[in-house]
């Protein structure tokens, strides 16, 4: 046999021996290893998002050893009920640099991470794009998958790091750190971010949802802080929105001073007040100058403010609880 059809041999022998005794882990219970010094059963996520048996009903649990695995990692639609879990955020980075205008990628395409596949879960672990500011459109995470659930995550980048993208969709973040510039976290998604940190690294806006008019929630954050270098950062806006229904809402949260007064943008189409549903409630901190905020955004009342549960937020089509293992 010649060297290197030899060669291949060994490698396609290889391959099916680790995808085997993966999903003899599976099968197990047990979790699949992915290690960058060869001591798990991969050393890629993407291999291990490969070797998870198709529409797989119970949840399965992929283990990512400290590193910072540069890959376009993706979990396509067939691949459901995996959970990716780190030990530490800061030491488990998964990264990429690809950006909108490099070669014929867009903001659909610039993810580091495109997960696609249901009732996909991750814990601390880094989704990070790291193209830099001044190119545009960097995607870090984008989220087409309904029922995700994100805890103790860091999501970093620049523009457009977090993407939510197809209606219908529900996503829930606990005690997550995002930050970029430009619309950084945007989409057309039920979204519910729950004691996170959100740092806007220049004077823009947070978020461009996109959500549909008969959706009845779009982004929620719960308890949470807005954060920024206020040397340098003075006048961010809550929201502007990329489709007319756009709908957020800030329960109970910590806003810095570099929040604008009047706290909302309408992207330079009055019309977009008429429709867009921009709402309060309690907000504290220097940059909840509600007084101030723009006519066409509310205040909730206490009444109001006590349906946005994840009940109800997450109602739509079947009932689902992120809190639930």
């Amino acid at each position: 046999m010649p060297r290197i059809l030899l060669s291949l041999f060994w490698s396609l022998l290889l391959l099916v021996t680790l995808n085997t005794h993966a999903q003899s882990q599976v099968a197990a219970g047990g979790p699949i290893i992915v290690a960058q010094d060869g001591s798990g059963q991969f050393k890629t996520v993407q291999e291990a998002v490969n070797a998870v048996p198709d529409q797989s009903q119970k949840q399965v649990i992929i283990r990512v050893k400290p590193g910072v695995y540069k890959e376009k990692l993706v979990v396509p639609v067939l691949k459901t009920h995996i959970s990716l879990l780190g030990d530490d955020a800061a030491t488990t980075i998964i990264t990429f640099d690809d950006h909108t205008g490099k070669g014929d990628i867009n903001t659909y395409t610039s993810h580091s991470v495109l997960i696609q596949g249901n009732d996909f879960r991750a814990e601390n672990i880094t989704f990070q794009n790291t193209a830099g500011r001044g190119v545009g459109q960097a995607v870090a995470l984008h989220v087409e998958a309904d029922r995700c659930v994100f805890r103790k995550c860091r999501i970093v980048g620049d523009q457009d790091t977090l993407f939510l993208a197809a209606d219908h969709t529900r996503q829930y973040f606990r005690d997550c750190y995002i930050e970029g510039t430009t619309d950084f976290i945007f989409g057309a998604a039920t979204a519910v971010f729950d004691r996170c940190n959100i740092f806007s690294k220049k004077n823009s806006h947070i978020t461009a949802a996109s959500t549909p008019q008969e959706q009845a929630y779009g982004f929620v954050f719960l308890n949470c802080r807005l954060l920024a270098d206020t040397t340098q950062d003075n006048n961010v806006s809550l929201g502007r929105p990329w489709r007319p229904y756009a709908k957020v809402a800030y329960l109970n949260t910590y806003m810095g001073s570099h929040i604008r007064p009047e706290g909302w943008d309408n992207w330079k189409k009055p019309e977009n007040e008429k429709t867009a549903s921009y709402a309060e409630y309690r907000s504290s901190g220097p940059g909840a100058r509600v007084g101030q905020r723009v006519s066409w955004s509310r205040q909730l009342t206490a009444k109001e403010a006590k349906q946005y549960t994840l009940k109800n937020i997450f109602a739509s089509q079947q009932p689902w609880n992120p809190e639930m293992k």
